[in-house]
C-alpha cells in the first residue's frame, strides 16, 4: 500500500478544523494589523536561498530539498519565507509603491529534510509577515507584538519573549573578530559544524545546538559591548516600545538565529509549558536591513517572524485548549425518496446562496437513519421532504434541539431561517 512520505501529514477531519480555524484567526489578525496577503511559489531558484538564507545556515548546507529540472534549472522546494517574499518584493517593484511601508503576510507549507518528531515535519505549514521600508524600531515592536497577541488570543498562558540585538554592520564586523579571537585557542573543543563555522560566520557558532552546554559558550564575549551608538540605541528604542505596548520581555545575548540574514533586534517567543521539552520555540525573527540588497534589490529595511503551526498545535495540546468549536451544521434535508430529491436540491441551493450553512442525504438513508446523520453533524433544524411538501409547495421543519416540527412555505423558507439563527 503506498503510504505518505516520512516526515508528512494528510490535514483531514479534526486537524483539518484545527488548521482551518489558525488560518482563519490569523487572518483576521492580519486585517487589524493592516497587513496584505502574499502568496509565493512552493519552490524557487536555488540560488534565491543561497544568497538570501546563507550558504552557512543549516538551512541550506543539510535541509533542503533540490533539484535539477527539465530545463537544467537548478530548484529548491522553499525551506523558510522570508527569501520568496524578499523576491517578489524586489521583483514587483513593491518598494517603489506611495503607501509605504509595505507590510505582507503568507501562510502555506515549506519543506526541510529534518529528523521527524513531535512538532517538527519535513512538510510543516508557517506563518510569516514581513514588512519593507522603514527601519523604525517602532516596527520592530510591532512585529513582535504580532505573535504574542496571536497566542493571547488562543488563551496560551506560559509566554515568553526573548530579544536580543546583533547591531548593525559595523558593531557585527567587530563582534565577529571578537568570537574569532576567542573561540581560536578553543577551536579543538568545538564540533565539526562550528569549525567550520569559524571563518565562514563565527555568530552561527553560538547557535549551535551540540556545543550550546559547553562553559565557553557561556563565556563567550556579548554583542551588546560590541554595539555602536546608533545600533545601541536602536535597541533601547525597540525595549521602550515593547514596554509601552506591555510586553514583557527579556533580554537573551545568546540568541543570534540561525539565518545569515539578520540586523540589529533578533528575538524568540516560546511557551512555557510543562511536558512541552526543551525544543520550546513557537516563533522567531528579526530585522535584515541587508537582505534586500543581499538578493539584489535596492537597499531597503525589513522586518518580520515566522511561526510553525505544528508546534503551536503541540503546545496548545499541552495546556488543553481548544479554543476551535465544534463545527455546527444550519441544516440536513432528508428527502424521503427518489422523487423528492430535485425539490430537495432547490432548496438546498436557495437556502445555501442565502448564507446559511447545510447538507442533504446522498446515501439514500431511512428517516430514522437521517435523523442520526443529522445529530453527528451537528445539526440545528432537519428539513424534511416528501411528497406531500412537494404538492404543497412547502417543507417540514424540524428543530433537531426541542424536537418541534412545522411546515413553511417555500417561499417564506429563508424568512424563517434569517428569523431563527
Amino acid at each position: 500500500m503506498l503510504q505518505k512520505p516520512k516526515g508528512t501529514y494528510d490535514v483531514y477531519g479534526d486537524m483539518g478544523k484545527k488548521i482551518i480555524y489558525l488560518e482563519n484567526l490569523l487572518k483576521a489578525l492580519m486585517e487589524k494589523y493592516n497587513y496584505e496577503y502574499v502568496r509565493t511559489p512552493l519552490f524557487e531558484s536555488s540560488e534565491l536561498f543561497h544568497r538570501g538564507v546563507g550558504e552557512t545556515s543549516d538551512i541550506v548546507s543539510k535541509e533542503t530539498y533540490d533539484f535539477v529540472d527539465r530545463g537544467e534549472r537548478h530548484m529548491t522546494l522553499r525551506p523558510e519565507g522570508t527569501a520568496g517574499v524578499v523576491r517578489s518584493f524586489i521583483e514587483n517593484k513593491m518598494y517603489g509603491r506611495a503607501d509605504l511601508p509595505v507590510k505582507l503576510w503568507y501562510f502555506g507549507p515549506m519543506y526541510r529534510y529534518e529528523r521527524p518528531q513531535s512538532g517538527r515535519y519535513r512538510e510543516f505549514y508557517q506563518f510569516g509577515v514581513e514588512a519593507f521600508c522603514s527601519d523604525d524600531p517602532m516596527l520592530d515592536a510591532e512585529i513582535i507584538s504580532i505573535p504574542v497577541n496571536f497566542y493571547k488570543l488562543l488563551g496560551l498562558k506560559g509566554i515568553k519573549v526573548n530579544i536580543n540585538t546583533l547591531g548593525d554592520t559595523e558593531s557585527r564586523l567587530k563582534y565577529r573578530e571578537a568570537l574569532i579571537n576567542y573561540f581560536r585557542p578553543h577551536i579543538d573543543s568545538l564540533c565539526d559544524d562550528c569549525k567550520a563555522r569559524f571563518e565562514k560566520n563565527p555568530l552561527r557558532i553560538l547557535d549551535c545546538k551540540v556545543d550550546h552546554d559547553l562553559d565557553i559558550m557561556k563565556n563567550a564575549p556579548k554583542i551588546i559591548d560590541y554595539l555602536n551608538e546608533s545600533s545601541r540605541n536602536h535597541f533601547e528604542k525597540v525595549k521602550e516600545y515593547l514596554e509601552a505596548l506591555n510586553i514583557d520581555y527579556t533580554v537573551n545575548y545568546s540568541i543570534v538565529r540561525g539565518l545569515d540574514y539578520y540586523t540589529h533586534t533578533v528575538f524568540e517567543v516560546e511557551a512555557s509549558v510543562e511536558g512541552f521539552g526543551s525544543q520550546n520555540v513557537l516563533c522567531a525573527g528579526g530585522r535584515y536591513n541587508g537582505l534586500v540588497e543581499t538578493i539584489g534589490g535596492p537597499q531597503t529595511p525589513g522586518v518580520g517572524f515566522a511561526l510553525g503551526l505544528e508546534r503551536l498545535l503541540v503546545a496548545l495540546e499541552y495546556e488543553k485548549l481548544e479554543p476551535w468549536e465544534d463545527k455546527t451544521t444550519d441544516f440536513y434535508i432528508a428527502p424521503m425518496d427518489d422523487t423528492c430529491k430535485s425539490y430537495s436540491l432547490k432548496v438546498l441551493n436557495m437556502l445555501r446562496m442565502n448564507g446559511f450553512n447545510g447538507d442533504m442525504d446522498y446515501m439514500n438513508r431511512s428517516l430514522k437513519s437521517n435523523f442520526k446523520q443529522a445529530e453527528r453533524l451537528n445539526t440545528k433544524y432537519i428539513i424534511i421532504i416528501g411528497n406531500d411538501e412537494i404538492e404543497n409547495n412547502m417543507v417540514t421543519i424540524k428543530d433537531n434541539e426541542t424536537k418541534e416540527s412545522k411546515t413553511v412555505a417555500f417561499d417564506d423558507i429563508v424568512d424563517y431561517f434569517d428569523e431563527v439563527m
